[in-house]
């Protein structure tokens, strides 16, 4: 009895938190999306009209997978960025490993807004990388080349998001019982052997963790693409936010902030079926 008593007073911030943050929002956002009107406002009257509008306008289905595979693209190139930095931090680092670690993050402290008005100065006209091409004569004079664009927003992202995706694979890396990689040397491993061997199978549950990282927020982005995207950046995230906001039609935006939400769960199981949730996402 104790026991239970005791596991019920642990377990009921975070259940009254999820109940409050995420079901209970999901579900207003669930009715609102069956409802009539441009904004819900008939209350009494429910319909599949969203649904359906959704489906027949198949330019907000090539956006979503658009974004989608955006995404997909920048949570795969944060991890092949992120791996070496929390391999040297786990196995390298030794006794700089929390001053390393601390550089790492620091920046992430900074207001995300600023972050991201800082790459859009670095890729404009008068940034960085047009300084760089002018003086070695590669080209002649100034010009957006990068900003407002697609190739803008995926490489603002990965800078965003590689650190957010190293922390649980460095996590994953510090678990890894040391022993087994030296009776993988005692056996005759190389050391590319015993890393694909060894480390990088028992790694996995912090790379599908930092997968889902990147990849969850990056689906719904709409700032980034906003600010250094423009019209040829623009991602499903924008949509829902212009449905919201400029458009009022709340009821479209929920089906498509719904839809987006199933294309979150679907591949989540298609990955989790590797392996048991559990040791996936166990850090």
């Amino acid at each position: 009895m104790e026991n239970r008593s005791r596991f019920t007073t642990l377990i009921m911030p975070p259940a009254i938190y999820l109940f409050l943050l995420f079901l209970l929002p999901l579900g207003v956002m669930l009715v609102f999306s069956f409802r009539a009107g441009t904004t819900g406002a008939a209350h009494n009257i429910f319909t599949l009209n969203n649904y359906r509008a959704f489906l027949e306008n198949s330019s907000f289905q090539r956006l979503l997978w658009r974004s989608a595979g955006i995404s997909f693209t920048i949570s795969i190139i944060s991890i092949i960025l992120a791996y070496p930095i929390a391999y040297y931090l786990a196995f390298r680092a030794g006794v700089n490993k929390s001053i390393l670690m601390t550089l790492i993050i620091v920046p992430t402290w900074t207001s995300y807004l600023l972050r991201i008005f800082a790459w859009k100065l670095m890729l404009g006209s008068t940034g960085v990388l047009n300084s760089i091409l002018l003086s070695t004569g590669i080209i002649e004079q100034a010009s957006p080349i990068l900003i407002y664009s697609r190739t803008a927003v995926v490489v603002t992202l990965i800078y965003v998001w590689v650190p957010f995706v190293m922390l649980p694979i460095f996590s994953s890396l510090e678990r890894i019982d040391r022993n087994l990689l030296e009776a993988a040397a005692d056996l005759g491993c190389a050391s590319w052997e015993s890393f694909l061997r060894v480390t990088l199978p028992l790694s996995m549950p912090g790379v599908v963790a930092g997968f889902f990282f990147a990849f969850i927020p990056t689906l719904g982005e709409f700032v980034t693409p906003l600010l250094v995207g423009g019209a040829q950046g623009s991602m499903y995230g924008n949509l829902i936010q212009d449905q919201f906001m400029r458009a009022l039609n709340w009821p479209m935006g929920s089906v498509m902030s719904l839809a987006m939400l199933a294309v979150v769960f679907i591949l989540m199981f298609l990955l989790t079926r590797l392996g048991p949730l559990s040791e996936l996402l166990e850090l």
